[in-house]
């Protein structure tokens, strides 16, 4: 057959990821327990759609997301559509749609995949999925504080020691009450806040600031102002809620703003503390006046957004990664071609007592179905030919150990389950 000159690359989409068995094992187990740990703190799942009417994000979101980093493009109905970039808006939206009938304070959690193109590199790529928690419906510093221990509970879970990662606190209140010190007018807020989000991935950031405000007077004295300012009365207040629930990394860092134009009050952001990998891993925070741009009455609600790009860089940086293991926990291997029908009989009544078991169909020689087992890291195998077939007693053999243990078809399930834990 000739060689095809015209194949398809295999290749992905630059900065999207493909997830082979041992890569979904991992994905799924940081899935887990996000999901586990939202759960214990009663939020009930939820799901949206990846696409979005592009005017969701105008005003709501971040200028240099919606301007320069949105899969937005003109469906078949001259529709404008963007491709999520973050899930908050799409959680307002579903709630402001139902805000009638849903009870509050709502508890809701998503999984979702969101888009946004901008250059690959470490801890960010095109595609990746977040979990997001918001209660809905609940003022003050215990909500505020939930939020933060659920963020905090999914780190430990997944095996973190607080020494391992700190909690940045702020408030947007404390910017805006300085904006009005220092004499910024208000239509400025925002872009001031972007550009301080990005203050320490900028070298001259006081010289944009003054650029910005058109003063480096107001600059120099927003700068003292940032700096001089170390806590407030609620921040406390919320690091108390925080001890109660068992959190006591939280730090106070006025310098954290977060960019979405559409938070009010607390702000937070999670940082790896090991020098490997020292960075914001990711964040919330509150954002009482979002529904209120569906055209219903103000609802306060505070929720935040980990990612499962950094938080498996963390996993990995302080080698929390957890092993492989196959969802498959027996394999039957086929010793001659006839003894094929009784192995797919045994697998059956396996699966019937929630046993995992796939069957050899290679037809190779039996060392090398026991070689193809052991590659796929499938803990116990029993191969079957015609004395199993006239005895009903079979071997099964653990790989690992070596250890083997005959036992009519009756007795397998149980013998797995004791060795499997």
């Amino acid at each position: 057959m000739a060689k095809q000159d015209n194949k398809l690359s295999t290749k992905s989409y630059r900065g999207v990821r493909d997830f082979y068995p041992e890569d979904q094992f991992i994905q799924r187990y940081i899935f887990e327990h996000m999901e586990q740990i939202c759960e214990l703190f009663g939020y009930e799942e939820y799901s949206s759609s990846i696409l979005e009417s592009a005017e969701l994000y105008r005003g709501k979101t971040s200028e240099e997301i919606v301007n320069e980093q949105t899969y937005t493009f003109t469906d078949r109905g001259e529709r404008e559509v963007t491709l999520r970039p973050e899930v908050t808006p799409s959680f307002a939206r579903m709630i402001a749609a139902r805000y009638r009938e849903i009870p509050f304070p709502a508890r809701w959690y998503t999984i979702a995949n969101c888009f946004r193109y901008e250059r690959p590199q470490r801890g960010r790529l095109r595609e990746h999925w977040q979990l997001n928690a918001d209660i809905v419906g609940a003022e003050g510093a215990a909500a505020d504080a939930e939020i933060i221990a659920i963020a905090h509970g999914v780190m430990r879970s997944l095996g973190a020691d607080e020494r391992n990662f700190e909690i940045h606190v702020s408030d947007r209140r404390i910017l805006d009450a300085m904006y009005g010190v220092v004499g910024i007018e208000k239509a400025m807020y925002p872009d001031i806040t972007r550009l301080l989000d990005r203050r320490d991935k900028i070298k001259d950031f006081e010289k944009q600031l003054s650029e910005k405000l058109g003063s480096s007077a107001q600059a120099t004295k927003l700068v003292k102002e940032l700096a001089r300012t170390t806590s407030t009365a609620y921040l406390e207040e919320l690091r108390g809620q925080l001890e109660l629930l068992g959190v006591g990394n939280m730090v106070v860092d006025t310098k954290i703003t977060r960019g979405f134009d559409y938070y009010t009050g607390m702000v937070f952001e999670v940082f790896d503390t090991d020098p490997a990998n020292r960075r914001a891993m990711f964040g919330g925070g509150r954002y009482d006046n979002l529904l209120s741009l569906f055209g219903v009455d103000s609802i306060p609600a505070v929720g935040f957004a980990m990612g499962d790009v950094t938080a498996r860089d963390f996993l990995e940086t302080h080698n929390l990664l957890p092993k492989y293991a196959p969802s498959t926990e027996l394999m039957l291997l086929i010793v001659e071609a006839d003894a094929s029908t009784h192995a797919m009989r045994l697998a059956q009544e396996l699966r019937r007592e929630d046993v995992t078991v796939s069957v050899n169909f290679s037809g190779k020689r039996v060392g090398d179905q026991i070689r193809q087992a052991d590659k796929m890291k499938v803990p116990f195998i029993i191969a079957i030919g015609t004395k199993e077939r006239e005895s009903g007693r079979y071997t099964v053999k653990n790989i690992s150990t070596g250890a083997e243990i005959t036992l009519p078809a009756d007795r397998i399930a149980e013998h797995l389950f004791s060795s499997l834990g």
